[in-house]
């Protein structure tokens, strides 16, 4: 496995390459979440780049850009294991310059849930992954469901640029106790764990009321909002697959959302239904 750190010697290695190519765009602190998305593009892709980052666009100024988890030589060690081809890792120099384009994601995707509460953040996303996509000429990325809203605004971005890479979603991975694994699950201290596990709760009780028969999308919520006491809750949402808010689930096209505070830590967690 080749391990890149510049621009350059990406784009020599990439002019290099024969056969299809596939892209797994992360930011490090790499988990068993990380690691189901490498295996699957190993197993659809010959050629296999995985791109860790920290993209500083893609934070607010208070959010956690300089405590962020950085795991380089664990992770070099991961991608490996995985059978990933060549891992890229840029400085935020190497990436950015003072003058270039503004890549905005579209309001009406990007002004909601996790746009509404971190104004900019999907703009700096986008921007990232066209400078990733272009750099890497894939011809696939992977990205988990549990950041459910980027997933949706990076396929609005493929499809209305019309890009020439297919955009692969895959499955969200748990602890054996529900919680969705993140990187941020490393701020959690011992105490926090516990109540971390009322996302995945609410998401799970949701399920088994439409399982029952429940339709009605404020009783869900009602629902959910209970579990989710006493943490402090950004939103619980309740959607089809274009963020479009429905008052009934729509069996296969509904999505719901929970986003709380646990301790210090913002966790997000999303089931489909």
């Amino acid at each position: 496995m080749k391990v890149i750190k510049s621009v350059d010697e990406l784009r020599e290695y990439v002019a290099g390459l024969n056969g299809s190519i596939g892209l797994v765009p992360t930011m490090g602190a790499l988990h068993e979440g990380h690691m189901s998305l490498i295996k699957r593009a190993v197993s659809e892709s010959k050629n296999v780049i995985v791109s860790i980052f920290v993209n500083p666009t893609q934070f607010l100024p208070d959010e956690d850009l300089h405590k962020y988890p950085r795991k380089e030589e664990a992770d070099i060690k991961i991608c490996e294991l995985c059978g990933a081809s060549a891992v890229f890792m840029p400085s935020a120099d190497d990436m950015y310059f003072e003058n270039e384009p503004c890549v905005i994601a579209p309001p009406k995707f990007a002004s909601i849930l996790e746009g509404k509460t971190r104004p900019g953040h999907f703009d700096g996303v986008l921007r990232v992954l066209t400078k990733l996509f272009n750099l890497t000429k894939a011809n696939r990325a992977y990205f988990g469901k549990k950041d459910a809203q980027q997933l949706l605004i990076v396929k609005n971005m493929v499809k209305t640029m019309f890009l020439n890479i297919e955009i692969i979603a895959c499955e969200i991975i748990r602890e054996s106790d529900g919680l969705a694994l993140s990187s941020r699950n490393a701020y959690l201290q011992e105490i926090d764990k516990c109540n971390a596990l009322r996302l995945s709760r609410s998401l799970f009780n949701a399920s088994n009321m439409i399982k029952n028969g429940e339709t009605d999308a404020a009783k869900i919520k009602e629902s959910m909002l209970n579990t989710l006491e006493p943490l402090e809750v950004d939103y619980v949402a309740i959607v089809d697959r274009e963020f479009n808010e429905i008052s009934n689930i729509k069996l296969t096209d509904t999505i719901i959302l929970v986003a709380a505070k646990v301790g210090n830590t913002r966790l997000i967690d999303n089931i489909w239904i």
